[in-house]
């Protein structure tokens, strides 16, 4: 009997929709972050990207818990002297909700080459419709 390792030539992708209204923004992204690198199967290979798409829909209705509207900010550096730009997650959360969701989702892979490929399968949608009907999603319960 012998190990199954996953490669490219016995993966298959399916396709799944999280509804993030009126769900922590964390939880969501934990969960999007699982399906994207495949931990939710049983053969999961840590070094194949062995993932599946993954499309979040409500962006704009996840929740914030605590004081983070207020207290939370999404800092980014030009690389020149004094090129720090802050912004504070109420005024991100209100005018681009899906860079917020793609934040968080990131923050939640790990920093290889596997990542950015599975990057690419995450899509963000701000309201209930979205464009990936005819891949046939299934909806992720989340828990």
């Amino acid at each position: 009997m012998s190990t199954f390792m996953a490669n490219k030539g016995n993966i298959v992708r399916k396709w799944y929709v999280l509804d993030a209204a009126d769900k922590p923004l964390g939880k969501t992204a934990v969960i999007a972050a699982d399906l994207l690198r495949g931990k939710r199967k049983c053969e999961y290979t840590p070094h194949a990207d062995c993932g599946d798409y993954v499309v979040i829909i409500n962006a704009e209705k996840a929740v914030l818990t605590g004081k983070k509207l207020e207290q939370k900010y999404y800092r980014r550096h030009s690389g020149w002297v004094g090129g720090l730009k802050e912004t504070q997650y109420a005024t991100l959360m209100k005018e681009k909700p899906e860079l917020a969701m793609k934040l968080a989702v990131r923050g939640m892979m790990p920093r290889n080459t596997i990542t950015k490929d599975s990057l690419s399968r995450l899509h963000i949608c701000r309201g209930s419709e979205h464009q990936y009907a005819a891949q046939k999603p299934e909806p992720w319960t989340m828990d």
